[in-house]
């Protein structure tokens, strides 16, 4: 099967640039499709699924900048690139810090647009892939700064942010890909007095090895080929705010010295530039990869890395953090039972074990998609087993065995239970193989196996007697 093609909207005014675009992108393999203005667009918007939008700055009825805030307002938003003359640049710009992806200036060269499509196109698919939209944020007990949870994992998080959200200290968030890092950096960002600023996103994976230097920095006119005048970089655009380095193992070696210079600095020439520009960014960098490996490797540098590593933060996977998957499906549930219109409220018992037993490499947004598999095809008010994907029924393994207790473990939810009812079930029943294998691991040593759960040990003793766990005598101290 051929991949799907890209469908750009091209928006205009001018007939003639619509018309030369329009050639162009098609002869690069994309469906193209065309607007005199920001209203025709809306409405293409709404038929179509477009990838990419480049749009005219001035035009009549609905101009660039109201329709670029129209679809920066979507709950999905695809990138916009801005069509600009050489005396709106400054506007150009300022529709950056709104949320544009990028600029072209007219003239424009065909190679210059032809990278920029590809670039806001790719960072788009990687995007796509990272559990960091807003489906994950708000509206729902057990969380804070609109992150989904209430594990020891994610509360010591919390503290964290706590402490480091309003400083213009450097943070290296680190994990998986989809467990939520741009969604750390945006709370980093909206927790501190920079709010008002710029929060300018840089997907690193994305760029070409030799536009990183002119991406970061910009350039000035004449740099190189097809510099018909000059720009500025995320740095500048950041001044201020909040600069987000995703996928910061992917700079290249060359270029890691003159970032260093800027973080260290605050100060950097952009591409063929002799003036010292000054800044006032505070970085936040992520990474799913290890990056003491790539320094072993050769492929980072150890003083950048140490340089970023200010205040390290650990976003831990899906499977380390279950207790957190009732909070989540719940969550899930309601926003696309609202989407789909349909009338599911909750789901079945056996399908919260399926869902709580799965090693989720996918993290949330494997979650998230399996969530809205069976929202889709459910025809009752809950969800069942059957409603989801094949692959996530397995053999379970075998029960840990538990110390001797006074009373029996929590009973499994009846199916005319609600959600909330579910919920509490299952993490008592997760709570308790959690602390069990804790125990066991430690010989029954209550005080260490609060210090593997992270918690004290009299939480420890708490949560035992609540679900009927028998402390053990314990051997003294060493």
């Amino acid at each position: 099967m051929l991949p799907e093609r890209k469908q750009i909207l091209v928006v205009d005014d001018e007939p003639n640039l619509r018309r030369v675009l329009r050639a162009q992108l098609e002869r690069d393999g994309y469906d193209v499709h065309t607007a005199a203005d920001g209203e025709q667009a809306l409405a293409l918007l709404h038929e179509h699924h477009i990838d990419l939008v480049i749009t005219d700055l001035r035009m009549p009825k609905l101009d660039g900048m109201e329709l670029l805030r129209r679809i920066t307002a979507l709950e999905d938003p695809m990138p916009v690139v801005m069509i600009t003359a050489h005396g709106t640049v400054d506007t150009a710009v300022e529709a950056l810090k709104t949320g544009a992806f990028d600029y072209i200036t007219k003239p424009f060269d065909q190679e210059d647009v032809r990278t920029i499509v590809r670039k806001a196109l790719r960072t788009q698919d990687l995007s796509a892939t990272e559990a960091s939209r807003p489906s994950l944020v708000g509206g729902l007990e057990g969380g804070r700064y609109g992150i989904i949870g209430q594990s020891p994992n994610l509360v010591e998080l919390y503290g964290v942010l706590d402490r480091v959200a309003d400083t213009p200290t450097t943070v290296l968030v680190t994990g998986e890909s989809g467990t939520g890092k741009e969604l750390v950096a945006r709370a980093l960002h909206e927790n501190s007095s920079r709010r008002d600023k710029p929060f300018i996103k840089v997907n690193c994976a994305a760029i070409p090895r030799d536009l990183m230097e002119s991406e970061l920095f910009g350039y000035e006119r004449g740099a190189f080929t097809g510099a018909v005048g000059s720009k500025p970089g995320r740095f500048e655009l950041a001044s201020g705010g909040t600069l987000f380095l995703d996928e910061i193992g992917s700079i290249p070696v060359e270029m890691q010295v003159k970032l260093l210079r800027a973080l260290q600095e605050s100060e950097f020439e952009r591409v063929g530039g002799v003036k010292t520009i000054r800044v006032d960014v505070r970085l936040v960098a992520a990474t799913n990869t290890d990056l003491k490996k790539e320094i072993a490797a050769g492929g980072f540098r150890e003083d950048l890395y140490y340089r970023l590593n200010v205040v390290p933060m650990r976003l831990p996977p899906l499977r380390e953090r279950r207790e957190d998957i009732p909070l989540l499906v719940s969550h899930f549930v309601r926003k696309f039972d609202a989407r789909l219109r349909k009338n599911v409220t909750g789901i079945e018992p056996e399908a919260l074990n399926v869902l709580l037993e799965h090693p989720w490499p996918g993290n949330i947004r494997e979650l998230e998609n399996v969530i809205e598999r069976a929202v889709l095809f459910c025809d009752g008010a809950e969800l069942r087993p059957s409603d989801l994907p094949n692959e996530l029924h397995r053999t379970p393994e075998p029960p840990l065995a538990a110390p001797a207790t006074k009373h029996p473990a929590p009973a499994s939810p009846a199916a005319s239970d609600g959600l909330k009812e579910q919920v509490k079930a299952a993490m008592s029943r997760l709570e308790r193989e959690l602390i069990v294998k804790a125990l066991e691991q430690t010989g029954g040593n209550v005080t260490h196996a609060a210090r593997l759960l992270k918690i004290s040990r009299k939480g420890l003793q708490l949560k035992m007697k609540e679900l009927g766990l028998r402390e053990r005598d314990e051997r003294p101290e060493p």
